[in-house]
C-alpha cells in the first residue's frame, strides 16, 4: 500500500478484535478446562480459538504480513508489516470471572508499532492508537496531568513478575506513589490512556504483551518506555514503564534504575 500510515489497517484491526471477541465471550464464566504451559502460565480454549481466528483472517487477508502470536508462535516475522497478538493477556483474570483481561492486536512497519488495540470483550470497551491519537469507542482519551510522585496511581499485574535486582527498584518506586493498585494486566494501561491511572510498571514482558500498548498510550499523550526511558523494540528486556506525564516518567526512571 502506498499509504505507510495505519489508517488502510485500522477497520481490519477491528474487524480481528471482533473475531477475538466472539470467540472469548462464550467461554467467560463457564467451566472450562485450564491447561499449564511449559512456563506455568494458564491457557483456555478461549485464548486458542481467539488468536486462531485472528490468524486465519491475516493469512486470508494479507498473506505476505508476519505474525507473532502468544499461542501459536512466529511465522515471517522479517516481513515489513507484522502483527502482534495477544488473545487474552490476562488469562488469570479471564479463569477467575473477571473482566479485567483485553485483546492485545498490534501491527508493526520496519519493527516500529503503528497501530494498537486493547479490546475487553465482556465490558465492550475498545482502545484503539494510532496516527497520533487514542480513541475509546470511538471518542477521543487522553491521559492526565500528574507531575509529583506523591499524588500518583500506580499499576502493576504482581509481585511475582519482578526477580533480583527488579524487585528492590519496584520497592523504591511504589514507595514513593500514593495508591498502588494490582491485577489489571492490560487494562491499567487502557486506565493511564483514559486518564485515571498515572503510572504502570512491570516486567517480564514478552512482545505480544507490550506490542499494543504503545500506540494506545502515546496515542494519548502519555510515555512508554523500558526502565532506562529507552523505547520499547521486539529485542526489548520484557521491563515496560507507562506514564501519563513526562516529569513522572523522569521522576519513575530515575527511582526504576539497576
Amino acid at each position: 500500500m502506498a499509504d505507510r500510515g495505519p489508517e488502510p489497517f485500522i477497520a481490519f484491526a477491528n474487524e480481528l478484535a471482533d473475531l477475538a471477541a466472539a470467540a472469548i465471550r462464550p467461554h467467560f464464566r463457564r467451566p472450562i478446562p485450564v491447561e499449564s504451559k511449559a512456563d506455568r502460565t494458564p491457557v483456555t480454549i478461549a485464548d486458542r480459538a481467539a488468536e486462531e481466528a485472528m490468524r486465519r483472517r491475516i493469512e486470508a487477508r494479507f498473506p505476505a504480513h508476519g505474525i507473532i502470536g502468544e499461542e501459536f508462535g512466529r511465522v515471517r516475522e522479517e516481513a515489513e508489516y507484522l502483527w502482534v497478538l495477544d488473545p487474552i493477556d490476562g488469562t488469570k483474570s479471564f479463569i477467575s470471572g473477571v473482566p479485567l483481561f483485553g485483546t492485545l492486536i498490534a501491527l508493526l512497519r520496519h519493527g516500529r508499532p503503528i497501530l494498537g488495540i486493547i479490546d475487553q470483550p465482556i465490558n465492550r470497551e475498545r482502545w484503539v492508537g494510532g496516527a497520533g491519537r487514542t480513541t475509546l469507542n470511538g471518542a477521543p482519551v487522553r491521559v492526565r496531568a500528574c507531575p509529583s510522585l506523591g499524588a500518583a496511581t500506580l499499576f502493576s499485574a504482581t509481585l511475582d513478575m519482578f526477580q533480583g535486582g527488579e524487585v528492590a527498584a519496584f520497592d523504591r518506586l511504589r514507595a514513593a506513589v500514593r495508591l498502588v493498585r494490582w491485577s489489571a494486566d492490560c487494562y491499567a494501561y487502557a486506565l493511564l490512556a483514559t486518564g485515571f491511572v498515572d503510572l504502570v510498571a512491570e516486567a517480564s514482558m514478552k512482545p505480544y504483551d507490550y506490542a499494543a500498548l504503545i500506540p494506545v498510550v502515546t496515542g494519548a499523550g502519555g510515555m512508554i518506555t523500558d526502565w532506562h526511558g529507552r523505547p520499547l523494540t521486539l529485542e526489548s528486556d520484557g521491563r515496560v514503564l507507562a506514564a501519563g506525564d513526562p516529569a513522572l516518567h523522569a521522576a519513575a526512571v530515575r527511582l526504576l534504575a539497576i
